[in-house]
């Protein structure tokens, strides 16, 4: 299904970009200036996130605003455990998985490769590939579409997103099989209609 207001995210910045330990301290001992820099550096990422996950720019704008609000009301006790992008990431998916779920939208949270096929078979249009991923990536269900953004785009482990999206490290590997080779299939059908 289409959604009504799709517009592409913006380029994923690489992760070398971290915030600065000591922005982040300013950001804890609740200074606003802080907090309104550290916006402005992760803010491409956690849209980016947003509307890969909701897939619809409005929803993203404010999966990224309630986000935004939630960090800063519990940065004070943010332990630093992890990166405060790792924290942002798990934070912004939690906020678009509520929302999917308050909109009816099914968000049924389900190491393969991507298609190969289909990217041999354009190997001299990437263009074309990226738009036919996307276009598989939106037939998915948004569970196994968290799955496989959060895997392939952001790289995080399967641990890693089992503990973001509260469920066992088995699940989540078992989820990304299974939206891979339904990529597989989207992507294989697409192709044959094309032939046609």
């Amino acid at each position: 299904m289409l959604e009504r207001n799709p517009l592409p995210p913006p380029a994923v910045e690489p992760s070398d970009g971290m915030v600065p330990p000591e922005l982040v301290a300013a950001c804890r001992r609740g200074d606003q200036a802080a907090f309104a820099a550290l916006v402005r550096a992760t803010y491409r990422r956690a849209y980016g996130l947003a509307f890969r996950l909701v897939r619809d720019r409005f929803d993203a704008e404010d999966v990224v605003q309630e986000a935004y609000l939630r960090m800063f009301r519990s940065m004070g006790g943010f332990r630093e455990e992890a990166k405060v992008e790792t924290w942002m990431h798990r934070i912004v998916t939690n906020v678009a998985i509520t929302r999917l779920r308050s909109r009816g939208r099914s968000a049924e949270l389900v190491s393969d490769e991507l298609p190969e096929a289909a990217a041999s078979a354009h190997a001299d249009s990437g263009i074309a590939v990226r738009d036919q991923l996307e276009r598989a990536l939106d037939r998915l269900p948004a569970g196994q579409r968290t799955v496989v953004v959060l895997k392939d785009v952001y790289g995080l482990s399967c641990l890693e997103i089992a503990e973001e999206l509260g469920i066992r490290e088995g699940a989540v590997k078992v989820r990304l099989h299974r939206a891979r080779k339904r990529l597989r299939e989207e992507i294989t059908e697409e192709d044959r209609a094309d032939e046609v």
